[in-house]
C-alpha cells in the first residue's frame, strides 16, 4: 500500500506539472503572442526547406560556459542533421555568448533550463521580452527559422514539419527527452525553431515527438543542475567536428 502512495504522488506531481505548463503557455516555446504572430508572418516561416539551412554531416561538441563552469554537449548530426547544423552554426557565430538563460523551471518537477535568445544580451531589451526572439541572418537581414525535425526509432529518414500526432506516427522518437537532453524551443508553429535551446533538467519523455532533440550533455550535468534564471552563457565553443558543418 505505501508503494501504491508513493507511486501515485508521483503522478499527481506530473500530471500538475503538464497542467501547469498548458495553462501557462510554456511547453518550452517562444510563447508571447507577440513572437507567435511576428513568425507567422515571416514568409516561409512555417514551411522552410530543409536544404536551405546548415548541415551537420556528422557529430560535433560544444562546450558551454555557464558560472564559469564547463558544459559538454555532443550534438548528433546522425538523427537530426539540420537542427544540429543550425545549432552548431549559431555557436560558430558566436550567437550565444553572453546570452541570458531566461526560464528556468524546477518545481514541481524538473523541468528545462532554456536560453538562447539572441536578443536577450542587448541591454536596451526589457528581460520580459526574452524569449521572444530569433537570430537575425545577417546576409538576408531576415529572421532564420529550422523546421521540425525528429527521428523516429527504426526509421531512416526524418519526420520534417510535423508532430508525431499530426503525422499518425505512434512509435517513439531516437533522440529522447532524458535528462540531460538538448533540444530547440519553438512557438505553437512547428517551423518556428530559430536560436532558443533547451536542456531537460530530468526526464521529460511527454515532450517526446513535439520537439526536436539534437544533442545530449555528456559532462557538466552538474553545472546544468546550478543554473539559475538570469545567470548569462558566457561562451560556447566548437571544440571537436567542426569540419562536418555544412553551410
Amino acid at each position: 500500500m505505501e508503494n501504491l502512495t508513493v507511486l501515485g504522488q508521483r503522478w499527481f506531481k506530473i500530471l500538475n506539472l503538464i497542467l501547469w505548463i498548458a495553462l501557462t503557455g510554456l511547453i518550452v516555446a517562444c510563447q508571447s503572442p507577440a513572437s507567435v504572430a511576428n513568425t507567422s508572418s515571416v514568409p516561409g516561416a512555417q514551411s522552410p526547406t530543409p536544404m536551405n539551412g546548415p548541415r551537420l554531416n556528422g557529430d560535433a561538441t560544444v562546450v558551454l560556459t555557464v558560472n564559469d563552469r564547463p558544459i559538454t554537449i555532443v550534438v548528433n548530426g546522425q538523427d537530426a542533421p539540420y537542427t544540429a547544423g543550425n545549432f552548431v552554426d549559431l555557436v560558430e557565430r558566436g550567437v550565444y555568448d553572453g546570452t541570458i538563460f531566461h526560464r528556468v523551471i524546477r518545481s514541481p518537477q524538473p523541468f528545462v533550463a532554456q536560453g538562447g535568445d539572441p536578443q536577450s544580451k542587448d541591454p536596451n531589451v526589457n528581460p520580459q521580452a526574452y524569449g521572444t526572439g530569433s537570430f537575425v541572418d545577417p546576409a538576408t537581414g531576415k529572421p532564420r527559422y529550422i523546421p521540425l525535425e525528429i527521428l523516429p526509432q527504426g526509421a531512416t529518414e526524418p519526420v520534417y514539419s510535423k508532430t508525431f500526432k499530426s503525422a499518425g506516427i505512434s512509435q517513439p522518437p531516437k533522440l529522447s527527452h532524458t535528462r540531460g537532453a538538448v533540444a530547440m524551443a519553438r512557438s505553437q508553429m512547428p517551423d518556428s525553431a530559430s536560436a532558443q535551446f533547451y536542456i531537460a533538467l530530468g526526464d521529460v519523455q511527454f515532450l517526446d515527438g513535439d520537439y526536436a532533440v539534437f544533442g545530449y550533455v555528456t559532462a557538466g550535468l552538474d553545472a546544468v543542475d546550478q543554473i539559475q534564471q538570469g545567470d548569462k552563457l558566457q561562451s560556447a565553443k566548437v571544440t571537436t567536428g567542426l569540419e562536418n558543418l555544412q553551410k
